[in-house]
């Protein structure tokens, strides 16, 4: 038994707990209560919410940023302003 609670599963109760219980106690029945052990899974889904939440405006971003640009040429180039043109090599 090297674990405090291996003691605590067995009944002993460690020293720095014994000091602790008031003179005249029948110690057979005191009942030490341990702490729950922490659940990481709420800051686990929070941190995957909030990455993939991140991703999300990133994209939304440049979807919208791709469109302005898009419009922004279109109505230059009905302007007179400027023109581009695609052409392919031929053979």
């Amino acid at each position: 038994m090297q674990i405090p609670e291996d003691q605590l599963r067995a009944g002993h109760i460690p020293a720095d707990l014994y000091r602790q219980i008031p003179p005249g106690t029948d110690v057979r029945r005191v009942v030490i209560v341990q702490e729950a052990p922490r659940s990481y899974k709420g800051p686990i889904v929070l941190s995957l919410v909030i990455a993939l939440g991140a991703v999300t405006v990133l994209l939304v971003l440049a979807y919208v940023v791709q469109v302005i640009a898009a419009a922004a040429v279109a109505v230059i180039s009905a302007s007179g302003g400027i023109s581009y043109t695609l052409s392919r090599r031929h053979k």
